[in-house]
């Protein structure tokens, strides 16, 4: 084979430099902020924890139950950020065996089927959140709470599920769609 012929190697990244990148505070939102408070309470509460059981050798009991919460509360705020940026787990391997308009209306309906999974799923937390009349362990707080939040989250999730919709509507695709088109019209 002759240069010309080979295919580029895929794109390599370099992490520390990516790293090393000044932050875009314009893409930074609301989620980002309360994620990362979420986060450094846990960290501070696992600390307490740490420090009370260990150092002290007489644990708070309220500790753990609030790290398991707190844990939760990072996971499903987080998965807002998740959605917002198109990053959760998709199979890519599908776009390079279909025509590049049956990509595009691939993209559309999973972004329709994610939209109606995270709508369904805040309809249902928010129906358990109502029938939990349970107060947690170790404080006299309801455990609906959780669940509520749970549902605001995945409610908030199936929002910038409409928002990645209507961005992949307008740019005709998803990002790995576009490229397996531009790709079958460059061979």
């Amino acid at each position: 084979m002759s240069g010309t012929d080979q295919k580029k190697p895929a794109e390599m990244v370099d992490f520390d430099a990516a790293l090393d990148e000044p932050i875009k505070w314009r893409e930074v939102c609301v989620e980002d902020y309360v994620v990362f408070v979420i986060f450094w309470i846990l960290v501070l509460d696992v600390f307490a924890q740490f420090l009370t059981r260990y150092a002290l050798n007489d644990s708070l009991a309220w500790t753990e139950e609030f790290a398991r919460y707190l844990l939760i509360g990072v996971c499903f705020v987080g998965s807002i950020t998740a959605v917002r940026k198109n990053s959760h787990i998709m199979v890519e391997f599908l776009f390079r065996f279909v025509p590049p308009n049956f990509g595009s209306a691939l993209v559309y309906a999973g972004d329709v089927g994610r939209i109606t999974f995270f709508a369904f799923l805040a309809w249902v937390s928010f129906k358990l959140a109502n029938k939990t009349p349970q107060m947690m362990a170790t404080v006299d707080v309801p455990k609906s709470l959780m669940y509520y939040m749970v549902s605001g989250c995945l409610a908030a999730a199936a929002v910038r599920a409409i928002q990645v919709l209507v961005r992949h509507i307008r740019q005709g695709g998803s990002k790995i769609s576009i490229e397996h088109a531009q790709h079958v019209l460059n061979d």
